[in-house]
């Protein structure tokens, strides 16, 4: 760690104002640190090279901002953290007040600090406004992975007087004029993930996540490309918010044309009260920079999720789910029946869902009564879980624990303990469901307790922890004041203080289906749930969009029924085996009443995911730019390049009755592969005609030319799947450089 300065040094003394430069994947990032300022980003984006000092030190030169009318006499330099002293009129970066004092700010560096390393580095920045009795704290880190995150610290350094009351504090990240078209995603329950773009102009773009949890219209990534930018081209600055709360992401543009990114925590009028020496810290905000579009964005948000020490090392297991195949039904024969078929077709988890606590045969009651239901187990859970797990299967459970029926044991005798705008009156009822304020020690402690009693007094490995409902008027404590931000930094001490008390036990965050869906739920979580919707057709959105920000092997999809429980659509099941195929696979169907023939297929896919799940839990994700919305391309390619798996998908009925070529991206360009299809996935139902020659036996292509020229795309009917394999020849599978192209 090298400290570049500090106010302990007379200013005459302090040294010059410098450049500091950060590279990791690709990346580059240059900062000026002034004396008297906090520091700006002179360049975020590919990288630069080893630039001579002196290069560095004109790009402050170069960067130079020029005079406009109206606008302040002296220009000043964009900051991390823009302020109105500085001369910035758009979003604020921080807010708040003193009961309308000490409003605005003015920081000063104190001392600044830089962690420099082969592969990325950390700066820190220590400020002051003696002024606003305001300290301030930002960390900004390029990581190996060429991910960029930054997240700010505000103290109340005042001894006396009233508390700071905090508006808002979201540092940002300057964005260059090329920077024109947004993408981020809307969307609603059962169909997450849907994107939408729109030109950058001037104003601000804002989104915010007022549900109290990650919601389905939250962005989960909000990007800005050059127009036109795709799956595989275009320049692309990328943010996502890791927060599970409510949270905001801006992109700010100016009249000067001046350009930001911000994101960070929203929140709630009088949520957080700075008294004397406390401090407030915001989530971390990662951002991703790629000159090879949206793939390129998603390869460094996967990286750096793999290379985190509790990334899940062991195989993704095959789960089986009771919920779309017995649902509120619990008989000990029939879940026992289900789960002897599960071990046959080669499941290795059988999750027991909703229905096993007191008082619940639907969901109108027992939310909160987390003690096993003596009528419908008398001897408890021990009979199942030795089934389960004498077949050789681990065993897993539902939970929904920031939940409350009204109709519960639990609500009628605290009432106190539900998070509430008043005393005598409560939030509008959803899914006949109120939340549990965990910020109440007394709640939160009986939680941990219930909770750990479940895990210790059963061989149970896997939660899959819900959450069912807004936190709409979420009132916390005797005063009733705004408790989302409390709420949501007490679940994570929950799940951290059950994962030390039980560290083989895996936890997976559902939550509607896939709403609370962010990279700070996964630092405490080891699976996120992608949707409560198994259509596949639906799926295939979804999880193309989830996989922008989340690696495959921490997206739940299942292999659900046919009709689907959602949609009522009807698939087959190489349609819906083959889309969960490519995330963490499970099972969610009554297994026992498939036929001879379907039970054979299923078991093939089984079969199929345990053998490819080390290339698709460790690969590069790839999705092709394809001309026609019809269909799609996607797969995965080894790090290595030596080895791919890609799904040619049609989703709905073409407008041209003959295909024409698909370009296969990802693989290495001098590389020859031999390309086939992939059973279980290599018999689609077609529209007309016989199979494309392809697809009858192997061809052998390098990758340039599968990029290039591509493939005869065969005329598949609608929901419709054809699974293809490339695996580098042996004359060239030793030549490829470590990681796949960007073809």
């Amino acid at each position: 760690m090298t400290l570049l300065h500090t106010d302990a040094q007379p200013a005459d003394l302090r040294p010059e104002p410098r450049v500091v430069h950060l590279r990791a994947a690709g990346v580059s990032l240059v900062l000026h640190l002034g004396a008297d300022r906090l520091p700006s980003v002179l360049h975020w984006g590919a990288d630069l090279g080893a630039v001579d000092p002196a290069v560095l030190d004109d790009l402050v030169r170069t960067g130079e901002t020029a005079r406009a009318n109206n606008d302040v006499d002296v220009p000043q330099p964009l900051s991390l953290l823009p302020e109105q002293s500085r001369g910035w009129s758009g979003t604020p970066a921080v807010s708040g007040s003193r009961a309308g004092a000490d409003w605005t700010t003015r920081f000063v560096p104190t001392a600044v600090t830089l962690d420099e390393r082969a592969d990325g580095g950390l700066l820190e920045v220590l400020a002051d406004d003696p002024d606003a009795r305001l300290g301030l704290r930002i960390v900004l880190e390029l990581l190996p992975s060429g991910l960029l995150r930054h997240r700010a610290e505000l103290t109340n350094t005042a001894t006396d007087g009233p508390a700071y009351e905090v508006g808002q504090l979201a540092p940002a990240l300057p964005l260059p004029p090329v920077a024109g078209e947004i993408l981020d995603l809307a969307g609603r329950w059962a169909k997450e993930r849907i994107p939408q773009r729109r030109p950058v102009v001037v104003g601000a773009h804002v989104r915010e996540n007022r549900r109290g949890r990650t919601g389905p219209d939250a962005p989960l990534v909000l990007a800005v490309g050059t127009p036109g930018f795709s799956f595989r081209t275009g320049e692309v600055w990328a943010q996502h918010v890791a927060f599970s709360g409510n949270h905001r992401a801006v992109v700010d543009r100016q009249y000067t044309g001046a350009t930001v990114l911000t994101g960070g925590e929203l929140l709630l009028p009088g949520e957080v009260r700075l008294a004397p020496g406390q401090s407030y810290t915001t989530p971390w905000v990662y951002a991703a920079h790629s000159a090879q579009g949206l793939d390129g964005v998603a390869a460094r948000f996967h990286d750096h999720l793999r290379a985190r020490p509790h990334h899940p090392r062991t195989p993704r297991p095959v789960i089986v789910n009771t919920w779309e195949a017995v649902y509120f039904d619990h008989d000990l024969d029939r879940l026992s029946e289900l789960a002897r078929a599960a071990a046959e077709v080669g499941a290795e988890r059988y999750v027991l869902d909703d229905g096993w606590f007191r008082h619940r045969r639907d969901d109108s009651a027992g939310l909160g009564d987390w003690y096993v239901d003596e009528d419908v187990w008398p001897q408890g859970l021990k009979p199942l879980i030795d089934v389960v797990t004498g077949l050789g299967l681990e065993f897993g459970l539902w939970v929904e624990p920031e939940m409350v029926n009204p109709d519960s044991d639990l609500a009628r005798a605290h009432p106190e303990w539900i998070l509430r705008p008043s005393a005598d009156r409560l939030p509008l009822v959803s899914r006949q469901q109120q939340v549990l304020d965990l910020g109440n020690p007394d709640a939160y402690a009986h939680l941990l307790g219930r909770l750990d009693a479940l895990l210790s007094e059963n061989d149970i490995s896997y939660l899959k922890w819900d959450h069912n409902r807004d936190l709409l008027e979420a009132g916390s404590g005797a005063g009733h004041a705004p408790g989302v931000h409390a709420q949501t930094l007490a679940v994570y001490r929950l799940l951290d203080e059950l994962r030390a008390a039980h560290p083989g036990v895996e936890i997976e965050s559902c939550s509607s289906g896939g709403l609370r869906v962010d990279l700070e739920i996964l630092e405490h979580t080891d699976r996120v749930w992608g949707s409560d919707c198994i259509d596949p057709l639906e799926r295939q959105q979804i999880q193309r969009w989830t996989t922008q920000v989340v690696t495959p092997e921490l997206v739940g999809s299942h292999v659900g029924a046919s009709p689907s429980h959602t949609t009522h659509r009807a698939t087959d099941l190489s349609f819906r085996a083959g889309t969960a195929l490519f995330a963490s696979f499970g099972i969610e169907t009554d297994i026992t009443r498939l036929d001879p023939a379907e039970r054979t297929e299923l078991a093939a896919w089984v079969a199929l995911y345990k053998e490819v799940r080390p290339l698709l839990h460790t690969g590069r994700v790839v999705r092709a730019d394809v001309a026609d919305d019809s269909l799609a391309l996607h797969g995965v390619v080894a790090a290595d390049g030596s080895d791919g798996l890609f799904a040619v998908v049609q989703l709905t009925t073409p407008d041209l009755s003959i295909p024409g070529r698909l370009r296969i991206p990802g693989l290495l360009p001098d590389v020859e592969y031999e390309l086939r299809v992939q059973a279980p996935g290599d018999t689609p139902r077609l529209r007309a005609g016989d199979p494309v020659p392809w697809t009858v036996a192997p061809v052998r292509a390098t990758g340039r030319v599968l990029a290039t020229v591509g493939i005869t795309a065969p005329a598949l009917q609608p929901e419709q799947l054809l699974l293809l394999r490339t695996t580098a020849t042996l004359s060239t599978r030793s030549t490829g450089p470590a990681h796949a192209g960007q073809d």
